[in-house]
């Protein structure tokens, strides 16, 4: 089926980043995007003028005919703002969960036990088209509606099929990722510079390090572990490096930190329940 309008509930950065990843890759026009929120209008009117998306706080005229509503407001919100739409929702629109930690049963139970529920959880990378998205079906979602959201992701990164039980894990992996990838780059950016390097250059040289890094666990088919032994000679200044790493437990640093967002995740999960 191809997709005549999208809905956003929520206009946070979340939001903003898929919005911003569908216009680039042109997958829907910018009318073809709607987006409603609980009261802040300048952030409305900054999104509609920024991507010349539909922006507006009436949400039936938001929610109706819409064939996705994406759910995209802070976890906390959901019940009010599901509470405010959910009479204008049908049966033969799917509704589509990106927030953190919460299930699929939760949301049937607020939007009603007829409507199909899929979760997704991208990245932010996704306004570049990058992100990594989790995608995670619920009860009653048909073949049909499935690929539909798909190829929607698949406008803005990579998207792969999970059980909805694994998402917690993914939200502390792939959902919080860039965020890790952020912070070490800002130490390496902050070596660099301590130890005389201009900013700009080791900023360009930081970045292209990550990219080409990642684009070799993509294209090699090999492991990281096996690419890290290959440039690790003996002695040398990789080996330097990796032992400091190990010295201040780094790989342990990164397991709990993955540890910490997933236990955050049920957490969010769990809060909700109460």
């Amino acid at each position: 089926m191809m997709l005549n309008k999208i809905s956003f509930v929520g206009a946070g950065s979340m939001a903003e980043s898929i919005i911003a990843g569908i216009i680039h890759e042109r997958h829907l026009h910018a009318e073809q995007i709607h987006v409603t929120n609980k009261d802040n209008k300048e952030r409305l009117e900054r999104l509609q003028e920024r991507y010349q998306v539909q922006c507006t706080t009436d949400r039936k005229e938001s929610i109706t005919d819409a064939d996705v509503i994406i759910l995209s407001m802070k976890p906390h919100d959901l019940t009010s703002a599901v509470e405010a739409i959910k009479q204008y929702i049908t049966p033969n629109q799917v509704v589509v969960s990106v927030l953190a930690g919460i299930s699929i049963e939760q949301i049937s139970s607020i939007v009603g036990e007829n409507i199909p529920i899929i979760r997704a959880m991208p990245n932010t990378s996704s306004s570049i088209g990058y992100s990594a998205t989790a995608i995670a079906r619920g009860k009653g979602v048909t073949e049909e509606q499935l690929n539909d959201i798909i190829s929607l992701f698949g406008t803005i990164g990579t998207t792969t099929i999970i059980q909805e039980k694994d998402m917690h894990t993914v939200t502390g992996l792939s959902g919080s990722g860039p965020a890790y990838i952020y912070y070490l780059a800002e130490a390496m950016e902050e070596a660099a510079v301590k130890s005389g390097l201009d900013k700009d250059v080791a900023n360009e040289l930081i970045m292209q390090t990550i990219i080409g890094a990642g684009e070799m666990l993509k294209r090699s088919g090999e492991s990281a572990e096996v690419l890290r032994k290959k440039i690790t000679s003996p002695n040398g200044t990789t080996q330097a490096g990796l032992e400091t790493l190990e010295q201040y437990n780094f790989q342990n640093a990164i397991k709990d930190c993955v540890k910490s967002a997933r236990e955050r995740s049920i957490e969010l999960g769990e809060n909700k329940k109460r």
